[in-house]
């Protein structure tokens, strides 16, 4: 069986590793249009500083990749992150520290007290009874609050999809809060029965020794598989017992095709197989952002923490700061620090479209602007991405079962990114395995 995996991010890596456990003589083909794979988990060294170009970990509160990890040979890479990385701050009008436990959060500053009645007052909230969408930001209002809202959960859609509540869908983005309300009638009382059950929602950020890419790197070396880098396919044709791939360079036959690809590049391969699929695979919207990374050898800020997330309502051109070199201090060389700073997403679609130069000097800013930084860096790193993370607009959902409706007619034909059913890590792996599953099974 001879089987082709367009793209060489993580989904397309893994999915090659799971489909080889299955079927350890299938002929695998991995096809990557850049001269690295990993997409966007990549790791850069400049001047002893390791900047992350995408996520800097993953949560352990799941078994997928730290399965995945241990499957492939790579447990002595693992890196958990440092016990102050639990530290973490939210920037309004000023830095607040991100409480951590009930008593904290009332006696912290970032509500007022009739916002957190409002807030503890969501016990009271009967559950929704409509099954339509719904935006974070209608479901945050509904049952905890406008200033809940506006400050914890606008901080925390900017955080983990570069979006805004306003934006995005929380069935599609954040479905283990829907079920909350669903299955047990609230957030609170779900989450008081949750950890009675002892099933909170816990978890260790890990990474791994020399950054996220050095995972990459190991997996490479774990798979059977004819990888082309500098490979960008133009067009997929359909074959009476298969697809043919082809590229500038060459055209190859296969029997089972997979994208692993973005889904716009999906989309564009399959203008012409697929028009309809195509028209709802580039329906699929992504926040631009861009990253910025300083080193420094003798900053005077403590970095105590994991970072900042600005609130919308703060006004300021930066979505988040990470302190990379004290969530995971190998980041940085001995007695020297290291941040990355975002801009861009749902918020400021624009900044991040900005030359390298600009957005230097907006990071520069944004850390002035929160923590007081006016340090001149020693090592300075930038990444672009104008399409960056997908946005699951409200109607995703709905859109992605289209797309997998429409696939069932093209028998071979698979599709898997974090455009569709999650984006962290965890997910791409579980998505990777069911995949490879699927694949080897015919389904």
């Amino acid at each position: 069986m001879r089987i082709a995996i367009i793209g060489g991010g993580i989904s397309g890596l893994a999915t090659a590793f799971y489909i080889q456990r299955l079927h350890s003589q299938a002929k695998l083909y991995l096809l990557e249009k850049q001269a690295y794979l990993g997409g966007t988990m990549r790791t850069v060294e400049k001047e002893g500083f390791l900047f992350e170009t995408g996520s800097n970990g993953f949560l352990s509160n799941k078994p997928d990749t730290l399965e995945l990890v241990k499957d492939s040979g790579a447990d002595s890479l693992l890196l958990k992150s440092s016990d102050i990385a639990r530290i973490r701050y939210i920037f309004t009008d000023r830095l607040h520290r991100l409480p951590e436990n009930p008593f904290a959060f009332m006696a912290s500053s970032l509500l007022s007290f009739s916002g957190k009645l409002r807030t503890i007052g969501e016990v009271f909230v009967p559950p929704r009874t409509e099954s339509n969408d719904e935006t974070l930001q209608s479901f945050g209002y509904r049952r905890v609050g406008k200033e809940f809202t506006d400050v914890f959960l606008n901080a925390m859609s900017a955080g983990i999809f570069a979006s805004s509540p306003e934006c995005i869908s929380v069935k599609a983005a954040f479905p283990a809060v829907v079920r909350l309300e669903n299955e047990y009638g609230g957030l609170f009382k779900g989450m008081i029965k949750k950890r009675k059950k002892g099933a909170g929602p816990g978890g260790v950020l890990m990474s791994f020794k020399g950054g996220m890419g050095r995972y990459i790197e190991h997996l490479r070396t774990q798979l059977n598989a004819e990888i082309r880098l500098d490979s960008e396919i133009t067009q997929v044709t359909r074959r009476k017992d298969g697809y043919a791939v082809n590229s500038r360079e060459t055209s190859l036959e296969v029997d089972k095709l997979i994208l692993a690809t973005p889904a716009y590049v999906s989309a564009h391969l399959l203008q012409f197989l697929a028009p309809r699929l195509a028209i709802r695979l580039g329906a699929i919207e992504y926040s631009p952002i861009s990253i910025v990374g300083f080193g420094y050898h003798n900053l005077a800020h403590r970095l105590k923490g994991f970072g900042l997330l600005t609130t919308a309502s703060a006004q300021k051109e930066i979505l988040g700061v990470l302190w990379d070199s004290s969530i995971f201090p190998d980041r940085a060389p001995a007695s020297c620090k290291s941040v990355r700073v975002m801009i861009g997403g749902q918020r400021n679609p624009k900044l991040a479209q900005q030359d390298e130069s600009a957005l230097v000097e907006i990071a520069l800013k944004g850390l002035r602007e929160t923590m007081g930084i006016t340090d001149t860096p020693a090592s300075v790193f930038v990444e672009r991405w104008a399409r960056g993370i997908p946005n699951y607009k409200p109607g995703h959902l709905a859109n992605v079962d289209e797309i997998f409706a429409l696939l069932k007619k093209f028998p071979g034909l698979y599709l898997n990114s974090n455009a569709y059913y999650g984006i962290s890590l965890n997910d791409c792996v579980r998505n990777s395995k069911l995949c490879a599953q699927q694949v080897m099974s015919g389904e």
